[in-house]
């Protein structure tokens, strides 16, 4: 299945509830009203993820971190919701790469990070597919289904060297 990504329209938001799935019960975005290279500020967003007829067949979205109290330390944390169609099929992989392609681009981002439950699996799957490696895992850090959950923490890196990158001991 054909991925791209195009800003959300208000006709989208009915085929994005979010309801049918265990760990995404948050829904959808509202639509953004600014140019894509603008909604990759310093505000939370989303695009629509649609398929080989432009039909929208899902969304993903981010908000921001800071590492530290300065700017360029802050990176984008990412979300997918897919609709049941379209899962399994490669394309929440292919949307989030996408979506970490266009923050290479259009900002100076030096990891892009995204986070589920531990027990996600096919999430899991979907974000190391798409070139993510699991971080770490933070636990009870998410209020879900009256319980504090566990969420598996991923990231990329920017390819290339990165400014004041350490290795490991």
């Amino acid at each position: 299945m054909l991925t791209t990504l195009r800003p959300m329209a208000v006709a989208d938001l009915s085929a994005l509830t979010g309801e049918d799935a265990p760990f995404e019960d948050f829904g959808p975005r509202p639509p953004r009203h600014e140019p894509l290279s603008s909604s990759l500020s310093a505000d939370p967003g989303g695009l629509t993820v649609a398929g080989p007829d432009d039909a929208a067949v899902g969304n993903v979205s981010w908000v921001w971190r800071r590492w530290g109290p300065n700017p360029p330390s802050a990176n984008p944390v990412i979300g997918i919701w897919l609709a049941p169609g379209a899962r399994g099929r490669g394309v929440g992989a292919r949307a989030q790469r996408a979506l970490v392609e266009l923050f290479w681009r259009h900002t100076t981002v030096s990891r892009v990070e995204a986070h589920t439950d531990v027990d996600n699996r096919a999430e899991r799957r979907a974000l190391e597919a798409a070139g993510f490696t699991l971080e770490a895992t933070a636990r009870a850090a998410q209020w879900r289904d009256g319980a504090h959950r566990d969420i598996a923490a991923y990231v990329v890196l920017r390819p290339g060297p990165a400014e004041g990158a350490s290795e490991p001991d």
